[in-house]
């Protein structure tokens, strides 16, 4: 995957210099020509016969360090100049503004930015260019922002790919994608320090998309109403956000079968106990085969055997899950304890697993 270059990185609203501009981009390399000791037949300056001097110290470094405030601020003014409403954030991640009501224990509700006042977390998101500048000023200590979810004009929506603690939410969606027929388009798309991806897409005004995490799948996590991206061009505690080069400059629109999966709860279409030989009621459809070609048999067994320590039950369980829901959880349960013994489970473990899920 190609990094962003090293003169510009592109933010998923606009392109500006990743550094702040004005300053020095590097010091001299050479001596001016015509300073003594370096015209041919000149005698080198302060040298003796016997003990050659030192060299002469260079010009000072001239090359000041990155300034994280600066380039958090330029990076959310450029999001808010297309219309993305920004908070500024801690290297932790967390709203920077410190909340004016920390001492009010009484309060009987929470304010939302009512009192006028900043320090109301994403209640603050703006994309007026003068507002974030106030924000910002009032957090001198920000090194990253937040772009604000599920509100208008983008009404974005955000999928948090992870790669840590064995994850693969890449895979994951990957599957989901074959499971429920649909593609995904190229779309804004962030890397993550710990090597995870975040992809923007639009969304409706309505239904609401919830926040959630791995409720879909390991590695998933949805960014929706309430919640906010940290945005390319932020710098945490972890590293820097940076945008993909070639990615589309706006979200695309969410496809309609993902929205699907992000406003509904997971169901079974089944009424399956362990003991039941019927795994679906005779309102239900036949199920399919395991061999057809739409079945997500193959896909599911994938999924379980490159589990990675650490993901191997909770891959499994989700697999299980998504097998009894396709009306596939009888046929495929000896394949499923197979699998998973393939990454080094015991029998008793992975059949214990799938027999949750078939009762979920």
């Amino acid at each position: 995957m190609a990094s962003p270059h090293s003169t510009a990185m592109d933010s998923p609203t606009g392109s500006h210099p990743s550094h702040p501009t004005g300053r020095p981009t590097g010091r001299p390399t050479s001596r001016p020509a015509d300073r003594p000791g370096n015209r041919p037949g000149d005698r080198p300056a302060n040298r003796s016969t016997n003990h050659p001097t030192a060299p002469e110290p260079g010009p000072p470094h001239l090359y000041l360090p990155e300034d994280r405030h600066t380039t958090a601020l330029t990076h959310a003014l450029v999001a808010a100049g297309r219309g993305y409403p920004v908070i500024p954030l801690t290297r932790a991640k967390l709203p920077a503004v410190r909340s004016p009501h920390h001492a009010d224990h009484a309060a009987p509700t929470p304010c939302r930015g009512a009192c006028g006042r900043p320090g109301h977390g994403i209640h603050d998101a703006t994309a007026d260019p003068l507002a974030v500048r106030r924000l910002f000023a009032a957090a001198p200590w920000a090194t990253a922002y937040g772009i604000a979810c599920g509100v208008p004009p983008h009404h974005l929506i955000g999928i948090d790919l992870d790669t840590k603690h064995g994850a693969d939410g890449l895979t994951a969606l990957q599957l989901l994608a074959s499971e429920h027929h649909f593609t995904l388009p190229p779309t804004v798309t962030v890397r993550t320090p710990s090597g995870g991806h975040h992809l923007y897409f639009s969304g409706p005004p309505t239904p609401l998309i919830p926040n959630s995490a791995g409720r879909l799948a390991p590695g998933i996590d949805i960014r929706g109403t309430g919640g906010y991206l940290v945005g390319p061009g932020s710098h945490t505690s972890r590293g820097t956000y940076h945008l993909i080069p070639g990615t589309p400059r706006t979200p695309a629109p969410a496809p309609t079968a993902l929205l699907h999966l992000l406003t509904h709860s997971p169901h079974t279409t089944h009424s399956h106990t362990p003991h039941t030989h019927t795994p679906y009621s005779h309102t239900t459809p036949p199920h399919p085969s395991l061999h057809t070609p739409t079945s997500p048999a193959p896909a599911l067994l994938r999924f379980v055997r490159t589990a990675p320590n650490g993901q191997r039950n909770a891959r499994l369980f989700w697999a299980a899950c998504r097998a009894y829901e396709s009306g596939l959880g009888q046929e495929m349960a000896t394949a499923l304890t197979t699998a998973a013994l393939d990454t080094g489970l015991t029998e008793r473990e992975a059949r214990a697993t799938i027999a949750s899920a078939a009762r979920r």
